[in-house]
């Protein structure tokens, strides 16, 4: 079984019944189920009650001065405990982040950290999204700085979905590098001693004619056993 992790707001995830559009593509993938479920919902004792082979830990829309730090404790904990691969994406991957480089029992609210400002004279294309803000959307190129699994027959120079404007500032204490771009120096990380992943980029998203996305998260699921 997959477990996909969403990052909604409580509210908003119980507003919209769970849905995830990712939930028929991993599953037409590896042939596995997946199980979608709220952050707040996922701790130890509700990953022991499933058959779980693998995580999937999603991005979100909002600032993270709005997210609810002590809901997320049972996901850090597992995040730090599980013994299955997970792979963390765009907020996800900025929650490990945090999770590896703060006791987040310790901390009443996380903040965002943007990759820039817009430098004079650079056009801001996305006014409505953190306006005055860089912001790194649609495929971008991202080189592999270092070799790993997860990018098992892919080129150096992958083309992967991109949307976000934070970043992780600073290489989580356990990781190693994987993946960078001028635009981004951590847009992928590994735990040096678990098959814990984070990319900045969207893998899940991939679309035709680029397709290294795909690529990646079945790789990843290959590592999990599921394919």
């Amino acid at each position: 079984m997959i477990l996909h992790v969403s990052m909604a707001k409580p509210k908003d995830y119980a507003q919209s019944g769970g849905g995830s559009k990712f939930k028929l593509r991993f599953e037409q993938l590896t042939g596995h189920p997946c199980l979608v479920v709220g952050y707040s919902m996922v701790n130890p004792d509700f990953v022991s009650r499933y058959p779980i082979k693998a995580m999937f830990i999603g991005g979100f829309g909002y600032g993270w001065d709005e997210f609810d730090v002590k809901a997320a404790l049972g996901l850090n904990e597992v995040v730090h405990t599980a013994d299955f691969p997970i792979l963390a994406a765009c907020g996800g991957h900025q929650f490990l982040g945090f999770a590896f480089s703060k006791d987040l029992r310790r901390v009443r609210q996380l903040k965002d950290e943007p990759m820039r400002r817009l430098r004079p004279g650079e056009p801001d294309l996305y006014p409505s999204y953190h306006p005055g803000y860089f912001t790194e959307t649609g495929c971008q190129h991202v080189q592999i700085v270092r070799r790993d699994p997860l990018f098992k027959g892919l080129p150096r120079d992958l083309i992967v979905p991109e949307a976000h404007y934070c970043e992780v500032k600073r290489l989580p204490r356990g990781f190693v590098l994987l993946a960078s771009n001028e635009n981004c120096k951590l847009q992928a990380m590994r735990h040096q001693e678990r098959p814990v992943y984070g990319t900045q980029f969207h893998a899940e998203n991939w679309e035709e004619p680029y397709l290294h996305g795909r690529q990646i998260v079945c790789n990843f699921f290959a590592l999990a056993g599921l394919m």
